[in-house]
């Protein structure tokens, strides 16, 4: 009998976590600084594509994560990003050759991590 309560209890307290984590990764948690932040509008870029790079970036846990590194990447000019949070990287397209050394400095001072950059 004490097994089964303690089963039910442990099955309990594993939906809520599982629920947490959820509204975690889709951005409706707390995390990050307060509420959800809504997204501004997605860059467009003027001109053609002239390079696109892969950049992983460690310390993203959410969805305002992913929006605040897309902000910060979106600051280089001819250069638009988009944040795959579950893969943990983000894709920059440029319409100019954008430098590894602008696309670390963008990100300077946020508290996420550029562990590597390469070409598409």
């Amino acid at each position: 009998m004490a097994t089964a309560i303690v089963g039910i209890v442990v099955l309990i307290a594993l939906s809520f976590a599982v629920k947490g984590v959820l509204k975690h990764w889709r951005g409706e948690s707390s995390c990050c600084s307060g509420g959800a932040i809504t997204p501004p509008p997605k860059k467009k870029l003027d001109g053609a594509i002239v390079d696109t790079k892969i950049v992983d970036i460690e310390g993203m846990t959410c969805g305002n994560c992913k929006i605040r590194v897309e902000q910060a990447l979106d600051t280089i000019d001819g250069a638009a990003a988009e944040v795959n949070l579950h893969r943990n990287h983000a894709v920059v397209k440029m319409t100019r050759e954008v430098s590894n050394e602008e696309i670390r400095q963008a990100l300077a001072g946020s508290g996420y991590t550029i562990t590597g950059i390469h070409a598409k």
